[in-house]
């Protein structure tokens, strides 16, 4: 701690450093200063936490020292010392905030007491006031995550009191629109990696500039990754004009496209889940190979898209497979890429699909051939190092990287099969995992294998300790929860894609195995991801 005696008369400053009990006290530093001027330019230097200050000074006396001390340097503790009794000095002193009075000579144990007093009430202030900032500090940072939770909730409710959450800026309204913005996983490499602060940022470009028209209020939507969403509560007639403005600023600013769509118009605050519905609907049907500097997104009316299926190349991979060779590929991924981009045209959706079913023939290869490839299941963050900062698709490098896994797995596959290793009970789970959607007798395994049924069964458990069955059914099991990590399929899309048709019985049997609903385990995975 730093103390200043202020005083005009040296020997009077000598007197009180010699005094008083500085190190017992925590003081390490000790200033002088002859008038009030003098003392002003210490204190703004120093800082002092002690002030010492006589009454009577030349220039600038006691009484306009602590007028500006209590102005500028109020943390400060201020005791007067004054050769003068007098009441009037006592009730300056007491006007300015001096913690105490004391007269020339000054008395040593007075003195001391008085230091001991101010060091403690100094101390105990400067407690609360750290207190104040720290709880500011941690309030401020907690409003943005409580705002986002409270109108993710807003979102998601059908029973809402509507106060709740006028106090994040939300305001009641005879119509709302409910507006997606899908920001791509590249958009954090402007900060480092740090996706809080790129969210952060968005959402204050975005408010910013809907606070100017007093129409809305963007936050982040928690329910889904990689979503803000914005609810406009008016200026219907300028929406489109200020998204324009808003994905500029945001591209400009992060050198990153973050598509924007825009839900349809409801009367209801109960019915915002409709327009952000319809909001979602736009995004994933939206046109990724189109070059274009404004990707703002309105559909009135929403188009019907059928997606295409890998599936039914399923034969020709299988061919290519066979052949080794990535040139049996490349013409076939030629034609599934002019299959999927007919009219110049690939969709988010179709895209999320493609991606979808080409891990999971990717992953029943692997399994055939008992081969270890690390392919992330992060279907989002595969797709985005593919777009632009314009947003379009990237579709050759797509192409490429596509071109070169496989090209990987047939270089292990050439590796695998020429060690000559795999016995009998091992073709057989290859061939289990291969045919796992469908139902698979002992009698076509044998027949397959030229092996009795017995010994395959007897064989199989002793290798596995598990029947064959049990062995099948904790396969599917673990497929579906790789498909149930993405939120586009639904439960009875995965059903019949794992073999069940009865998606009722699938549930169940999932239940069974995995000890929770497939739609908990789903739910369990996104909020893992957030």
């Amino acid at each position: 701690m730093k103390v200043l005696i202020v005083d005009d008369e040296k020997h009077v400053r000598e007197g009180i450093k010699l005094l008083g009990e500085w190190e017992q006290n925590g003081i390490t530093e000790i200033f002088e200063a002859g008038n009030g001027e003098e003392a002003i330019q210490l204190i703004q230097t120093h800082k002092p936490q002690i002030i010492f200050s006589d009454m009577k000074m030349p220039k600038m006396d006691g009484t306009l020292l602590l007028e500006w001390i209590k102005e500028n340097q109020p943390a400060s503790k201020t005791i007067v010392v004054t050769g003068y009794d007098d009441y009037h000095y006592m009730r300056k002193a007491i006007h300015f905030g001096s913690m105490d009075y004391l007269l020339k000579p000054v008395d040593p144990e007075i003195l001391n007491h008085t230091l001991e007093n101010a060091v403690k009430e100094w101390k105990k202030e400067e407690n609360d006031r750290e207190k104040k900032a720290s709880s500011a500090q941690l309030i401020n940072e907690m409003k943005p995550v409580y705002r986002d939770r409270k109108l993710t909730q807003l979102i998601n409710s059908d029973k809402i009191e509507i106060d709740l959450y006028e106090e994040f800026g939300f305001h009641p309204s005879q119509q709302y629109t409910v507006v997606l913005i899908r920001i791509n996983q590249k958009a954090s490499k402007a900060f480092n990696g740090d996706r809080d602060l790129t969210y952060f940022t968005i959402l204050n470009i975005i408010n910013e500039l809907l606070f100017e028209s007093e129409c809305g209020i963007g936050f982040r939507y928690l329910a889904n990754k990689g979503e803000i969403v914005i609810i406009f509560w008016k200026q219907f007639d300028r929406i489109e004009e200020l998204l324009a403005q808003i994905y500029k600023t945001i591209n400009n600013t992060i050198h990153m496209s973050c598509p924007i769509a825009i839900g349809k118009t409801v009367d209801k605050s109960t019915r915002l889940i409709d327009s952000y519905q319809h909001a979602k609907q736009v995004m994933l049907t939206s046109n990724l190979l189109k070059e274009t500097e404004n990707r703002v997104y309105r559909q009135d009316v929403l188009s019907v898209e059928t997606l295409k299926s890998l599936m039914v190349y399923t034969a020709n991979i299988e061919l290519a497979v066979q052949v080794g060779e990535i040139g049996a590929f490349e013409e076939l991924i030629e034609q599934i890429a002019r299959d999927y981009t007919e009219n110049q045209y690939l969709s988010l959706k179709q895209l999320l699909h493609l991606e979808n079913e080409y891990l999971m023939i990717s992953n029943r290869w692997f399994k055939t051939y008992t081969i270890t490839l690390k392919v992330s299941d992060d279907i989002e963050k595969r797709m985005d190092v593919f777009f632009d900062k314009s947003g379009t698709f990237q579709l050759e490098k797509y192409k490429q990287r596509i071109k070169r896994e496989i090209a990987l797995f047939l270089k292990k596959v050439k590796r695998k099969t020429s060690q000559n290793t795999s016995n009998v009970i091992v073709e057989i789970e290859k061939y289990l995992q291969a045919n796992f959607d469908r139902d698979v007798k002992l009698q076509e395994i044998s027949d397959h294998f030229y092996i009795s049924r017995e010994y395959i069964s007897r064989k199989f458990k002793q290798e596995f300790n598990v029947n064959i069955s049990d062995y099948i059914v904790k396969f599917r099991m673990e497929r579906a929860k790789s498909l149930l990590k993405n939120s586009q399929l639904k439960i009875y899309e995965i059903a019949n894609m794992v073999g069940y048709q009865d998606d009722k019985y699938f549930r169940k049997v999932f239940k069974k195995v995995i000890g929770v609903t497939p739609n908990e385990y789903r739910e369990e995975y996104s909020r893992s991801q957030k």
